[in-house]
């Protein structure tokens, strides 16, 4: 399995992938007009499980010093331009997102 994942950050989707086969899609929050996503190809560096704050039930940091994928203490903003550039998840997405990847699984982040 190889798995990657391929973030829209118009569509609001995270999707995951083995090789060309799509997995699963999860509804995302990504980072607003003044605090953009940044798009390109980063890899997960870092799990960490319940960081606390508005990191809901776990962080996985992206290659990209300050960005990640995380979980949500605000579910209302999933589906809308909010963060300061990171990729929100509901709780329960993260968790299953969290256990089906490794650290090195690249992201790869476009419009």
């Amino acid at each position: 399995m190889v798995y990657w994942i391929n973030v829209s950050t118009t569509r609001h989707e995270l999707k995951l992938f083995d090789g060309s086969t799509l997995i699963k899609t999860y509804p995302i929050a990504v980072g607003k007009m003044v605090t953009p996503t940044p798009f390109g190809s980063y890899q997960i560096i870092n799990k960490q499980p319940n960081p606390g704050g508005p990191y809901g039930a776990f962080w996985m940091g992206l290659s990209k010093p300050h960005y990640g994928i995380h979980g949500t203490n605000d579910p209302s903003s999933i589906g809308k331009n909010v963060s300061l550039g990171c990729i929100r998840m509901y709780n329960q997405d993260v968790l299953d997102l969290s256990s089906r990847v490794t650290l090195g699984t690249d992201v790869v982040i476009r419009k």
